[in-house]
């Protein structure tokens, strides 16, 4: 059996708006980039690892505000999506590695294909779901040949025909940025057996949890990949001093959404597996699908909307379940998440470190790591 992959932590950047209460317009905080920097500085200082930077349809350009975000901190890795049919593969490589470069080894790639038809459709992009993953697949080999090899490279698939192509600069971390990947449908979990390094669930039960990791990890032997691939959890937190205090700020947070909400998701969501499987987890358990795991958002919010909710030792505890079941990676999100980033750092993540001693390892040793590469000495003069 493999040692247990060392614990890692992820925050996330609001770019669509921020708020302690849905609904109520004097409680929301609209983007700015003044809010941005507050939400990104608490999330360095609480030390956490990457930060997730979403990019649905209301929310500002993820590359660039990932870029600006960077710039303003030293040891926090934007995770940043690389979606199928929007970009050429060739381009979005030398991009992502182009920060790779100028951040010091400070980036992370998340793979997303299961978006609502609906949403992508009014982007531009009329691919259906499954030749989205066949795409994504495509396109991930694309780009990882394109970092790892120093020869041009040609490619011809179904979607993508390239003839000689090289990327400069290569990335800093060797041999690439870590791959995420968050879904529930087999093509996503097919996809993260041979490509992703880390498979993102959604909230459930950590039993649940525990067999989808055994699933995903036996897909993932067919490539020789059962040891390397790790999983993690997409949450929210909603923590404070008191369990009183937490159930307050969770009521308040969704207390004047109208009911009609809820059934808009539904229609946004049809073809989404994983958000299926959370209105199913919640139509059975209702509220509570466990002790501290509250489903309120999931009634009005499409994707992760399972919240951890209580007082510090709650939070710690409920996580730990997940760390138990197999999981090592949390991305994690609360509102106002400038604040919420904060209470974390001061609360739970000194519990989790006293709970798993010796796992918790930051990310400035792995960058020292990739700066020790040795650079490749190629030129290209035209």
């Amino acid at each position: 059996m493999t040692a247990p992959k060392p614990l890692e932590l992820g925050w996330f950047l609001p770019t669509s708006g921020d708020t302690q209460a849905y609904g109520v317009q004097e409680e929301t905080v609209i983007t700015t980039p003044d809010h941005l920097s507050k939400v990104v500085q608490a999330a360095e200082a609480a030390k956490f690892d990457y930060i997730l930077i979403p990019v649905a349809r209301y929310c500002w350009e993820a590359y660039v505000a990932g870029a600006f975000m960077a710039a303003q901190t030293s040891r926090i890795a934007p995770l940043i999506a690389a979606r199928p049919g929007y970009m050429n593969p060739v381009l979005l490589a030398k991009m992502i590695a182009t920060f790779d470069q100028f951040s010091g080894g400070r980036i992370c790639v998340n793979l997303i294909a299961g978006q609502a038809d609906q949403e992508i459709r009014s982007e531009g992009v009329s691919l259906a779901k499954e030749d989205r993953y066949a795409i994504m697949q495509e396109e991930v080999e694309i780009i990882k040949a394109l970092w790892t090899s120093d020869e041009p490279l040609h490619f011809k698939g179904r979607f993508h025909d390239i003839d000689g192509a090289i990327v400069v600069p290569k990335p800093l971390q060797k041999p690439y940025p870590k791959f995420y990947l968050g879904g529930g449908s087999e093509e996503a979990w097919n996809l993260s057996a041979k490509h992703s390094d880390v498979h993102l669930f959604w909230g459930d039960l950590p039993e649940v949890i525990e067999a989808n990791i055994a699933d995903i990890r036996q897909r993932a032997a067919a490539y020789g990949r059962e040891d390397e691939i790790g999983f993690g959890m997409r949450l929210q937190i909603i923590c404070r001093e008191t369990e009183e205090e937490a159930l307050a700020a969770a009521d308040k947070l969704i207390r004047n959404i109208s009911e009609e909400s809820r059934a808009e998701l539904k229609r946004y969501t049809a073809t989404s597996k994983a958000n299926h499987r959370v209105q199913a987890l919640v139509e059975e358990k209702g509220l509570w699908i466990a002790p501290h795991l509250w489903s309120g958002l999931t009634r009005f919010r499409p994707g992760a909307g399972i919240g951890v909710v209580g007082n510090p030792e709650q939070v710690a505890a409920t996580l730990q379940q997940f760390i138990d079941a197999g999981c090592h990676s949390f991305c994690l999100s609360g509102y106002l998440h400038n604040e919420e980033a904060e209470r974390f750092g001061k609360w739970v993540r000194l519990l989790l470190e006293k709970q798993n001693p010796g796992r918790f390892e930051t990310r400035d040793r792995d960058l020292r790591e990739a700066v020790a590469q040795p650079v490749r000495k190629t030129a290209h003069i035209y």
